[in-house]
């Protein structure tokens, strides 16, 4: 607050010596052209000097102490929306576009310099220095004050009020079409391997250029109404002068006002205009700022998937055993719930299976698992305590995710490691990797540990990616790890041998595994089928899969696809 009100005040000096030199500078060539004593000049020459190094004083200095306000307040804004992303994700941003997203982390709150720099200082430096030229006009000659006032008037109010309605739907506009378009390049990008090979790279190219096209012609349409705020106000400026000057001759005339005084009179318009010329672009930047903060605001208040606890409990030393009894669990907007009543308990060494179709909810029991989502109701305890009244972050230190998209970043093999465990030394990493079948092939890169895996790990097969991705699990220790289809996108012999050296590595380790194939899951200890979020069938896998049941549908079916694929 303070800096900007030191921004106004330094803009306001800025442009106020601006009218100064000018109106200084048309009184001392007027009265000089009378050849009076230089001494009578002398305080009119020392005013030019003044005003003119001011000017160029007083505006660096204005655009040092906005550009420092402004930026940290950005800098404040931005990390505020990616904390809130922090508590938004995953469950809250389901429905969100990430090229959309992104576009409200950087250009939406870049726009919010927009408006304190081209909005609320102009316009408050634009009122200052208006009120006080038209004042010093008034001073001197009362009509000329007059009829200033009314062009400044229409050029500051009236012009920015046209512009600002020809160009409210552009400018709302404006937004989201930069989303519309970075979510299309975003798309573009990523799957371009994809879509080439599917033939549709030129559809998705023409819809990214429908997209530019789009948001080229909307820039077109704004560019129209800034030309037209620029002529009205050059306008007005015209007629403001001509004005002023025509009663200044008439108090010439008559008397009331000396020559020198009128070039005072007709000059000092002409440099007061220039705090308005830029309102009228300046009132379209409040329009787009203001579509801007709305995109930004709705992820600031996005309901959050997570309530966390004003004063979280503190957390016990071991989560055994883990509850959940009778939840019921739904994501925000849809009215079908993802999980209802149900039951599980995790004792220490404890392996579970939880198998389903895709939609039956097995992927939000892993959310409520690691408190990425709270139950509408039930409950979920570690040793007893309500895993609501602990810090999310204490939850997910006992509780780790292994994901079927887990995320590998464009780093090297030991940096992606590392993520889990920064103190892990070389024999924890190569541990870590053995235990996930990945050694060997890890030994005989000829970087080592140091290879780099490419961006989302595209370097690697889909197998090499999940074995990495378990390797990073088991390097963080997690007392609770969760399995959540690991072997997704892999062809089936691969897809079964990933999940039987899951399940060797995870030996002895408290495991939910998350699946839609059989293979292996007679290595746990219990099988839960989920069906449209409620438990249909629970048991040892040897018992279920002989027994008539959703269980036993399900591996006829998956033998059959395998059977197709062997003829195939």
């Amino acid at each position: 607050g303070g800096r900007l009100l030191g921004a106004l005040g330094l803009g306001s000096l800025a442009l106020g010596s601006a009218v100064g030199l000018m109106a200084t500078s048309g009184w001392l060539i007027s009265r000089a052209s009378q050849q009076p004593p230089v001494l009578y000049l002398m305080v009119a020459v020392t005013a030019t000097r003044a005003f003119g190094i001011g000017r160029a004083v007083f505006r660096y200095a204005e655009r040092l102490v906005s550009h420092d306000a402004v930026l940290r307040m950005l800098a404040d804004t931005r990390v505020a929306v990616y904390r809130r992303l922090e508590r938004l994700a995953p469950a809250g941003l389901r429905g969100t576009r990430r090229g959309d997203l992104l576009t409200r982390l950087v250009a939406d709150v870049d726009a919010f310099q927009d408006y304190w720099l081209r909005w609320l200082l102009p316009a408050g430096v634009a009122l200052t220095v208006s009120a006080a030229s038209v004042g010093f006009t008034a001073w001197l000659l009362p009509e000329a004050g007059a009829v200033l006032a009314a062009g400044l008037l229409a050029s500051g109010a009236g012009v920015p009020l046209l512009t600002a309605t020809a160009a409210r739907r552009t400018e709302r506009r404006l937004a989201p079409a930069r989303g519309v378009l970075a979510t299309r390049v975003t798309d573009l990008l990523t799957g371009t391997a994809e879509l080439t090979v599917s033939g549709a790279l030129p559809a998705r190219t023409d819809a990214v250029r429908r997209a530019d096209g789009a948001l080229t012609r909307i820039a077109a349409r704004a560019a129209a109404v800034t030309g037209l705020g620029d002529g009205l106000t050059a306008l007005v400026s015209g007629l403001t002068v001509t004005g002023t000057a025509a009663f200044g001759a008439q108090a010439v005339a008559a008397g009331r006002l000396s020559g020198v005084a009128m070039a005072v009179v007709v000059l000092t318009p002409l440099a007061a205009f220039e705090a308005v010329l830029g309102l009228p672009l300046a009132a379209r930047y409040r329009q787009r700022v203001r579509r801007s903060a709305e995109r930004v605001y709705e992820v600031l208040d996005a309901p959050e998937p997570v309530r966390e606890p004003v004063a979280p409990r503190q957390a016990p030393a071991s989560p055994f055993p883990v509850v959940v009894k009778g939840v019921t669990a739904r994501y925000a907007g849809q009215r079908r719930e993802a999980l209802a009543g149900l039951d599980l308990t995790l004792e220490e060494g404890r392996r579970v299976a939880v198998v389903g179709a895709s939609g039956s909810g097995k992927t939000t029991l892993a959310q409520v698992l690691l408190r990425f989502l709270d139950p509408e109701a039930g409950s979920y305890t570690l040793a007893g305590v309500d895993a609501c009244a602990l810090d999310g972050d204490d939850v997910r230190r006992f509780v780790g995710l292994c994901a079927q998209d887990a995320h590998l970043f464009d780093s090297s093999v030991r940096e992606n490691l590392l993520l889990a465990r920064k103190d892990a030394t070389e024999a924890d990493l190569r541990a870590a990797l053995d235990r996930a079948r990945l050694l060997d092939w890890v030994d005989a890169l000829p970087d080592g540990l140091d290879t780099l895996v490419g961006e989302h790990g595209a370097r690697l097969s889909g197998g090499q990616r999940q074995r990495l991705a378990l390797a990073r699990a088991l390097l963080a220790g997690f007392p609770v790890l969760v399995l959540d289809e690991p072997a997704e996108h892999l062809d089936l012999p691969t897809a079964d041998a990933l999940t039987a050296d899951l399940l060797a590595a995870t030996e002895g380790r408290t495991t939910l595994l998350i699946t839609h194939r059989l293979a292996g899951l007679d290595a746990v200890d219990e099988v839960i089928v989920l069906d449209a979020g409620r438990v249909v069938q629970r048991g040892p896998y040897e018992r279920l899969v002989t027994e008539d049941g959703p269980l036993w549908e399900m591996a006829r079916r998956e033998a059959e696809a395998e059977s197709w694929v062997a003829v195939g």
